[in-house]
């Protein structure tokens, strides 16, 4: 690793946050409350100062969009037919919270459950349920103490409503899924409209509800944030992290080489993908790989960047006749004018839309105890996203297996930190995920040929008809499967014994001190449902420890 001599010192801070994403926004806010702590923040990515970050429906345009995504891509899959897909991630302040789907979902008291069950003490539903309601601040509490107001992160009610959507909720009703009134009392089972994390119709991200108002703040000086900073390593004296080497401006000709010293501790939370590649550019990671790449060994941790999981979507589309969809107004060209000043003077109309506006939760087979499947329903369909809409009405009943038990992984391509690393999800890669796959498939037909959908003449526009048998409905899950933007679990947290745990329960790295690590990587077991929420909730917790175990 390149010595540190020619690096200018910007200075000393109690703690360097790593990520004003969706965890680091909120660690920071925490950790910067206290007057007394100096905290610095470092964005690999720029401003959020373009209005299609700001406008819900703004997702279309973002995805796969340099300006907004780091345009990562998965290695060749062959439980895809050997695809390579696109992995998008946010590449402003906000991080994927920035252009992800709003949604707002804690996923099942079952999952954290099951964590505690692995021994890790003081992760259980009721553990973390606290740490939800801390933020929040939902639209219309309902009575119970599941909800609360007053927090910073806005929930409310879809400004939109689809008559199709209302149809399709009715057809899942006949097929034996009952409509509910709330996906996040702890058991998500049933049929719902997603409530989502926007204010006033405006999308709503991390930074904007967290870091921004307290950057905000004219007389705050213990807060400070850089952006566009690639993060070369965290450096290590005598086990201990006590500086962050990183560059203004990589690979360009005013490249600036900058030093940061930390008297406290690192907070490492820069997502699923950058994470471990941070851990393995600073010397923690598995060793043979990390000299295999020419890197020095701090700590040999070979679970840094296994574990990967993800939610992979399956994305039937059927067109319909005689109902709107998005499809149909998009294309006629008198409706934009229209749908941009409804949203402008009035916050609503299609311009507020989420992907997706009802989701339904429900188990493929009677082997799970919990609902397994998640279905977003979009009214609205296209080959991918970041690619135009169809020019024909439709709706697309994505579905997703929440529990996969294919496991992927997460690493350095090369020791250049301007190398994207290299991802390979694995993808049905078990026998089981491949059959939850095919039953997903035989539902959503079921589904869709229910009578409160037939005046609508649905037609199977892919997979198509053709597919029946079950090899060709896993092939057909193989060519319409992408992932659904939920990567998790490449630094996860376990007991001692857990030779591929590189944290305990307290998210500290295991065999070095000063270093956390406080995002989505953290996860032993994906959530059963959009994970953007259970990371805040994970960065709420892991700011709390971190600032009670300062007081020993």
């Amino acid at each position: 690793m390149t010595d540190s001599t020619d690096r200018r010192l910007i200075g000393r801070f109690d703690h360097v946050v790593i990520g004003a994403g969706s965890a680091g926004s909120v660690v920071a806010s925490r950790l910067a409350a206290d007057p007394a702590r100096k905290v610095l923040v470092l964005e690999a990515g720029g401003k959020d100062d373009w209005i299609w970050l700001h406008i819900p429906v703004g997702y279309l345009y973002a995805i796969g969009n340099p300006r907004a995504d780091w345009l990562f891509k998965t290695e060749p899959q062959a439980g895809l037919g050997g695809r390579a897909l696109a992995y998008p991630r946010g590449k402003v302040v906000g991080g994927s919270s920035a252009i992800n789907a709003m949604i707002y979902m804690r996923g099942q008291a079952a999952d954290y459950d099951g964590w505690r069950q692995l021994g890790l003490t003081g992760w259980g539903w009721d553990d973390v349920l606290p740490y939800f309601l801390k933020h929040e601040d939902h639209i219309a509490p309902p009575p119970g103490g599941l909800h609360r107001s007053g927090g910073e992160w806005r929930v409310e009610n879809p400004r939109v409503r689809w008559a199709i959507l209302d149809a399709i909720r009715d057809a899942a009703e006949a097929a034996g899924i009952r409509k509910i009134a709330d996906f996040n009392t702890g058991d998500n089972e049933g049929s719902a409209y997603f409530q989502v994390n926007q204010r006033r119709g405006r999308r709503l991200s991390a930074f904007n509800a967290f870091l921004r108002p307290l950057l905000d703040q004219r007389d705050r000086t213990n807060l400070r944030l850089e952006t566009r900073v690639h993060v070369e390593r965290i450096v290590f004296e005598n086990g201990r992290a006590v500086a962050v080497e990183f560059t203004h401006g990589l690979g360009t000709p005013s490249a600036e080489r900058l030093r940061v010293e930390v008297d406290g501790e690192v907070v490492l939370s820069a997502g699923a993908v950058a994470t471990p590649a941070l851990l393995e550019r600073s010397g923690i990671g598995g060793g043979e790989r990390l000299r295999g790449l020419g890197l020095d060994v701090v700590k040999d941790a070979p679970g840094v960047g296994e574990n990967l999981q993800d939610h992979l979507q399956i994305r039937p589309v059927y067109k319909v006749h005689g109902i709107r969809t998005l499809n149909g107004d998009y294309a006629k060209l008198w409706r934009r004018p229209m749908m941009a000043l409804q949203w402008a003077a009035l916050r609503s109309g299609p311009l507020t839309m989420a992907p997706s506006q009802v989701g339904a939760f429900v188990k493929s087979s009677p082997d799970y105890a919990t609902a397994n499947l998640q279905y977003h329903f979009q009214p609205l369909s296209l080959d991918s996203w970041g690619s135009g809409l169809h020019p024909f009405d439709a709706f697309t009943a994505s579905v997703c297996n929440l529990r996969p038990t294919s496991r992927g992984s997460v690493h350095l391509r090369s020791a250049d930190p301007g190398e994207a690393p290299v991802i390979a999800p694995n993808y049905l890669d078990t026998e089981e995920d491949r059959r939850v796959a095919i039953d997903a498939l035989k539902l959503t037909r079921r589904i869709v040929t229910q009578a409160p959908l037939a005046r609508y003449r649905p037609e199977e526009h892919s997979p198509g008809a053709v597919a029946q048998s079950d090899e060709a409905l896993l092939a057909a899950a193989a060519q319409l499967g992408t992932t659904i933007f939920h990567p998790v679990g490449t630094a996860k947290m376990g007991r001692d014994d857990d030779a591929m745990a590189v944290l305990d329960e307290r998210l500290r790295v295991r065999g070095v001190e000063g270093l956390r690590v406080i995002d989505a990587s953290v996860m032993p077991a994906i959530t059963s449902g959009n994970t953007a929420n259970p990371t805040m909730m994970i960065a709420e917790k892991g700011a709390a420890m971190l600032k009670e175990d300062g007081r020993g």
